[in-house]
């Protein structure tokens, strides 16, 4: 990968002062293709590429996340080992944080001091977003087999707590203090947590896929769990059936309604008594490994995003929908769509 070899090329000037959506696009494993694609909700507008466009050097290999802070973006690339750091208006390049092993996600716990969970390094490494230096790291070694490491994956903050999931081999939600930059406990969910989000109550609700059979580390019935505002006990709310894939766990902007996909895309009310409703219907019939890839919840409009990575060849789809289900528009996006970032 030469991520930092400039093109020979012309950098447009535009700038983008409404806001509006941005797509990472994961790309293909080894091939260095991740892009963004810039959508504006208001006009249809869409821009793909913006990234290589205006600094004239690749994204990298697998774009993983994004997170935005104040006005930077900052794209997680996790087989390149950084974090592309960006102007969300002009969309240039202001410098990038390296030195990561397998970086996943970037949480900001104050404008000085950020974690970076990671797949592969036994650690999450703490960073001066100010300097964009690693700074330390927080160890989440449990000295078990190479396969059984804790690989941390998102995180959410509760007063001085940060939840991350551990999802690779493993069924543990960990708890660190922020404060002293330690793990001080372990929640253990089902197998293979990949996705979390904090409720209105600030209950924290954690979505197990159950491991793919012939999982080395096991596999069982995946489920949807809910660990109360400052419990270590999880509670299992809703079991799938065996061979179920449920991903993408999200939630409205006012904390009240669940989505997720499972296959098709369902929704499902924090206080509900009944079952989770299906609220979109996937385009295929029965390929679990097509159709909708990534999912994402607009903050203030509760429009739904969902993207199709079709054959993880070509460009992929996204389809926005109003929060009742119905198609308000589609667009096209780079190879692998892998989930959404307001701008606003």
């Amino acid at each position: 990968m030469k991520d930092d070899e400039m093109w020979d090329m012309k950098s447009p000037e535009h700038e983008h002062p409404y806001g509006g959506i941005f797509v990472w696009n994961e790309g293909n494993f080894m091939y260095g293709n991740a892009s963004l694609t810039y959508y504006d909700p208001e006009t249809g507008e869409v821009e793909d590429d913006v990234f290589f466009n205006t600094n004239g050097i690749p994204l990298g290999d697998v774009a993983h996340s994004m997170t935005i802070r104040d006005s930077l973006g900052y794209v997680v690339v996790n087989n390149s080992g950084r974090i592309y750091v960006f102007n969300t208006s002009t969309f240039e390049l202001k410098g990038k944080i390296t030195g990561l092993t397998s970086p996943r996600y970037i949480h900001f716990v104050n404008d000085s001091k950020a974690y970076v969970s990671d797949l592969y390094a036994r650690s999450i490494a703490v960073v001066n977003p100010q300097s964009m230096e690693v700074t330390g790291a927080i160890s989440v070694n449990n000295y078990s087999s190479e396969s059984y490491q804790h690989p941390t994956e998102q995180m959410l903050q509760y007063g001085r707590y940060v939840y991350t999931n551990c999802w690779s081999f493993d069924k543990q939600v960990l708890v660190i203090d922020s404060e002293l930059d330690l793990v001080v406990d372990s929640i253990e969910v089902l197998h293979q947590p990949n996705s979390m989000v904090l409720d209105r109550n600030h209950s924290l609700w954690v979505l197990c896929d159950g491991g793919a059979e012939g999982n080395p580390y096991g596999n069982e019935e995946g489920g949807l769990v809910k660990i109360e505002a400052g419990s270590t006990e999880a509670q299992i709310i809703i079991r799938f059936s065996r061979g179920e894939n449920p991903t993408d766990l999200r939630i409205n902007g006012t904390g009240d309604t669940l989505y997720y996909i499972n296959r098709d895309i369902y929704s499902y009310a924090v206080n509900a008594e009944s079952d989770p409703e299906l609220l979109i219907e996937s385009p295929y019939e029965t390929n679990m490994t097509m159709g909708y890839y990534s999912l994402e919840v607009d903050p203030f409009s509760s429009e739904l995003y969902v993207a199709d990575a079709v054959d993880f060849v070509q460009a992929g789809m996204v389809y926005r929908f109003t929060p009742e289900g119905a198609v308000l528009d589609t667009f096209r996006t780079g190879i692998v769509p892998g989930g959404f970032c307001f701008n606003y």
